[in-house]
């Protein structure tokens, strides 16, 4: 039986710029690195303990590894709550952020990385 959801893959076109961009930008850690002769990976959370978290792969490397994986972006939705300061922090560090909308579950805005990729956020208080 599946208790929890504990990473998520991320497979990115530059990993040094996306680990400066969610952890200088949105204020995630790197939780740990592995780089060895053949792949190397980034995890990272937005806290210290996170039952979840991201893995930043090498998308050219994974589809050679793999051509059979489906390199898309997962549609991520994050909490936050404090909506409205997140969003100012986001956009203060140039980030694309989009309007807050008011969601039947709760208000939202999405924000984009460095490579176009649109995830959104859900205040939850």
């Amino acid at each position: 039986m599946i208790s929890k959801v504990g990473q998520i893959m991320l497979y990115v076109n530059n990993q040094d710029e996306a680990v400066d961009f969610w952890t200088e930008k949105v204020g995630f850690s790197v939780v740990s690195e592995e780089n060895n002769d053949e792949m190397r990976w980034i995890e990272i959370a937005p806290t210290k303990g996170a039952e979840t978290s991201i893995i930043l792969h090498n998308k050219e490397f994974v589809a050679k590894m793999s051509p059979e994986l489906n390199l898309g972006t997962p549609s991520l939705m994050f909490f936050s709550e404090n909506l409205d300061e997140l969003r100012s922090n986001l956009s203060n560090n140039n980030v694309k952020v989009g309007e807050i909308v008011n969601m039947p579950s709760g208000r939202v805005f999405n924000f984009a990385d460095n490579e176009e990729n649109y995830f959104a956020v859900m205040e939850k208080k």
